[in-house]
């Protein structure tokens, strides 16, 4: 389920519609949380729909750890790409705000953690980074780690909507993490390895 203070708007030509805020997200906000209305799907399952139904999945689902396919319910899936996110995911199948997301501004992602099938090059924002590849988690986890570190440390000064949908096993993993009972676990635990088709262990 995504933040509720935002809302769908169509943004352009070139990007379509993507997911505004509707009032000020603070830095360490969880922007999203995998519920039980959100659906995956094995690569068994996809394989076996019909081809308008595969194109779906191809555009609007991202790919979990074990190589399934996930399809959120709601607007989350039409979050925009970009390589400077505002929004990163963690081990703990939640995403979180990384900086100060304003109103009116877009809620991103960067797509590089999502287990793409292929390449592409994505809009120019005069980054270095200029196309996003399926293997990108193995190259910037440990950046996109230092990031999702940093913004875990202001969990407990937001209000925080969704907090209700995590399960307790989740509140016990932040809760360990910001007492310092044990590290945060890094988002390489979300890439699929499609190469000998294991997943994550998490």
């Amino acid at each position: 389920m995504i933040h509720p203070h935002t809302e769908l708007r169509f943004i352009n030509e070139e990007v379509g519609h993507g997911v505004v805020a509707t009032q000020l997200i603070p830095r360490g906000t969880i922007t999203w949380v995998l519920d039980t209305l959100d659906r995956e799907l094995s690569p068994h399952e996809v394989d076996a729909m019909e081809p308008a139904y595969q194109e779906l999945i191809d555009i609007y689902a991202y790919r979990n750890g074990k190589g399934n396919f996930i399809l959120c319910w709601d607007h989350a899936r039409f979050v925009n790409h970009s390589f400077r996110s505002n929004c990163l995911t963690t081990a703990y199948d939640f995403e979180i705000a990384i900086r100060d997301i304003q109103p009116g501004e877009q809620l991103t992602d960067d797509y590089g953690y999502l287990n793409i099938s292929s390449p592409f090059r994505a809009a120019s924002e005069g980054t270095k980074r200029k196309v996003v590849y399926p293997d990108d988690t193995l190259k910037y986890h440990r950046t996109w780690d230092k990031k999702v570190s940093d913004a875990f440390k202001h969990i407990r000064k937001h209000h925080q909507p969704l907090l209700h949908l995590l399960s307790p096993s989740q509140h016990q993993a932040i809760e360990g993490v910001l007492e310092g009972y044990h590290p945060m676990e890094s988002i390489l635990t979300t890439y699929y390895y499609p190469q000998n088709g294991l997943g994550s262990t998490h």
